[in-house]
């Protein structure tokens, strides 16, 4: 820069100098219609050369302003980045403390210059929603969208907690899905399908996602489990609304043999079927559950099926004895069975086995009947007395008011 400097003032120094020592200055004449100007080589160099460093100082001046603003910028830049820092970190301390308006002022104040401008719009969003400012909510959530461009899935996200949290549950699962397409295996996002898709009773869609949920580990096995279930019930229960009872049992024949074989399952589609007055595909549900796993579940549903096989369930139940031992279920279980038949001595031995093993008002009552059925009225008496004065006792217990310390 410094030779050109040098070269400059020499070629200027030859043109103003060269002409006087030779004696020669010349005439530059430049000629318009209205003007006629005219002036010597050596005035023309010496204007142009003025006109030159005029520029140079037109740049340098405006280099300097421009230098001043953008120091300016930055100090005022860094002022506001400073204090957006504090703000959320005091909104933080007030987000712990559940005061969500402050919290909701603090994380937008400044909140373009905070180290994560999103976030902090984001979480100023969940706050005006927990003070319902639904206007708010929206203005943060947009200017999030604004901020995150390309990354819209925190944004996305939040949005859909903020439509659960109002129980906007239908828009909520539209939502749920779309982020499902972006993020199949993201963590928050299968838990907010979960609680969108239980809401709105989309039972099969919670059952397609429980596969991911294992595979990322979300949730127990047991917890996962009983989500199944819970999915499989609702979706029993929407079958037997729409198709009635064929509609669920052809939706159970399609099921694989791992549903056939839960038990929980099974109880439930008996339910159903017994609501539907069909006694004998529910036997068979039961019997061939009971005979695959022992279930007292299965087994309290027996005394409710009417006009089936009852020779058939008393069968199952010896058999149950003989494996299980003479527990007071199936006994009593064998005592209902065979008060509907009319086979009132059975009967009478079957609830006396259960009543030996412990005390139930059920099968006192039960066990009067069958005694009364025989004729054995002072037996029956007895037993009636015997189950009032056990449920005397019981209520005396409740009741009895605990004795104050001296």
């Amino acid at each position: 820069m410094l030779k050109i400097l040098l070269l400059f003032v020499v070629l200027i120094a030859g043109i103003i100098f060269g002409p006087l020592l030779a004696g020669h200055q010349g005439y530059v004449l430049i000629q318009t219609d209205d003007w006629d100007i005219e002036t010597s080589v050596t005035s023309l160099v010496i204007m142009f050369v003025l006109l030159q460093l005029a520029l140079l100082l037109i740049g340098w001046s405006y280099r300097r302003f421009i230098g001043t603003g953008s120091k300016a910028y930055s100090w005022f830049s860094f002022r506001k980045r400073n204090r957006a820092r504090k703000q959320t970190s005091m909104a933080l301390m007030k987000l712990a403390e559940g005061d969500f308006k402050e919290v909701e002022k603090l994380m937008s104040r400044n909140a373009d210059y905070a180290e994560q401008p999103v976030v902090n719009y984001l979480l100023a969003a969940e706050a005006a929603q927990q003070r319902g400012d639904e206007f708010r909510v929206q203005q943060h959530l947009e200017r999030a969208a604004e901020l995150a461009d390309t990354n819209q899935l925190p944004v996305d996200i939040t949005r859909v907690r903020i439509l659960l949290a109002q129980n906007e549950n239908h828009a909520a699962r539209t939502g749920v899905d779309e982020l499902l397409n972006q993020a199949p295996r993201h963590p928050e996002v299968l838990r907010l399908a979960e609680v969108a898709y239980t809401r709105t009773a989309a039972w099969q869609a919670l059952l397609d996602i429980i596969p991911s949920m294992q595979k990322i580990a979300l949730h127990t096995d047991d917890e996962r489990e009983q989500l199944r279930q819970k999915a499989y019930i609702g979706i029993m229960g929407q079958k037997m609304s729409e198709n009635g009872c064929d509609g669920l049992k052809n939706w159970w024949k399609a099921q694989p043999r791992k549903v056939h074989h839960d038990n929980a399952l099974r109880v439930v589609l008996a339910e159903h079927l017994i609501e539907c007055n069909d006694p004998e595909t529910a036997q068979t549900i039961i019997l061939d559950g009971i005979k695959r796993q022992y279930d007292e579940r299965l087994i309290l549903l027996l005394p409710r099926l009417k006009n089936t096989d009852a020779n058939v369930i008393m069968k199952v139940l010896n058999t149950l004895i003989k494996q299980h031992g003479p527990t007071p279920l199936l006994n009593s279980t064998l005592g209902q069975i065979a008060m509907q038949q009319g086979q009132w001595a059975q009967a009478e031995e079957a609830f006396r086995n259960a009543l030996k093993q412990r005390p139930d008002v059920h099968d006192f009552a039960w066990l009067a009947d069958a005694l009364d059925k025989q004729k054995k009225s002072e037996e029956s008496a007895k037993v009636r007395k015997d189950a009032l004065l056990m449920t005397l006792k019981k209520d005396s217990v409740i009741f009895e008011e605990p004795k104050k310390s001296k």
